[in-house]
């Protein structure tokens, strides 16, 4: 078998290099495969993707594995992150399943270090219940296509009808932007509590 290790944070198009070097697929398949929306249904999942549901994690696979294979091995390790603590917490949100796993791949993009997620998860929720624009630079970049060094006014503007520009667009994303850790999805949980 061989190890791969799927970092937290990361996009459908940065998946597919890790993936690769198991399944034997091409790349661009994996990516064509990982948006594909009928994954979402065939796996039971609250997205219209599977982005943001294939949860961070080392696996160990053997080389040629089908990737239906890998994609539902991660999938099964995020539905078990979903204790009965977090289930709980999840209701008393007021938020959806859906919701809160896009609001973690936030926090988890723009996220520098662990200890500020709680925080961050406070200062979104905040907007949200004031319904403010979120303004989350990582959405942008996510509409965008990739990383940038800066994220400049006239991208953002080049952007400015996509769903994920939060800047212009209010509310939540329709979907999440990245693949959250369990340190994310509990700061989306359980924000930190300020009027940040």
């Amino acid at each position: 078998t061989t190890a791969i290790t799927i970092p937290e944070g990361l996009a459908f198009w940065q998946l597919a290099p890790i993936l690769a070097e198991v399944t034997r697929d091409t790349e661009d398949a994996i990516a064509g495969a990982l948006q594909n929306p009928m994954l979402a249904k065939r796996f039971d999942l609250p997205g219209h993707t599977i982005e943001g549901y294939l949860f961070p994690e080392t696996y160990r696979f053997a080389q040629g594995v089908p990737l239906e294979m890998v994609i539902s091995a991660m999938i099964d390790q995020y539905r078990s992150v979903w204790t009965d603590a977090r289930k709980t917490a999840l209701q008393a949100s007021g938020m959806s399943e859906h919701e809160i796993v896009t609001l973690a791949s936030i926090i988890q993009t723009e996220a520098r270090q662990l200890s500020e997620m709680s925080r961050i998860s406070g200062v979104y929720h905040n907007r949200i219940r004031a319904r403010w624009l979120l303004q989350a630079d990582p959405t942008v970049i996510y509409a965008l296509g990739g990383h940038r060094e800066r994220l400049l006014y006239a991208a953002i503007d080049s952007v400015a009808d996509n769903p994920y520009n939060t800047y212009t667009q209010p509310g939540l994303p329709p979907g999440p932007i990245a693949s959250p850790g369990v340190m994310a999805i509990d700061a989306a949980l359980w924000p930190e509590d300020h009027d940040y």
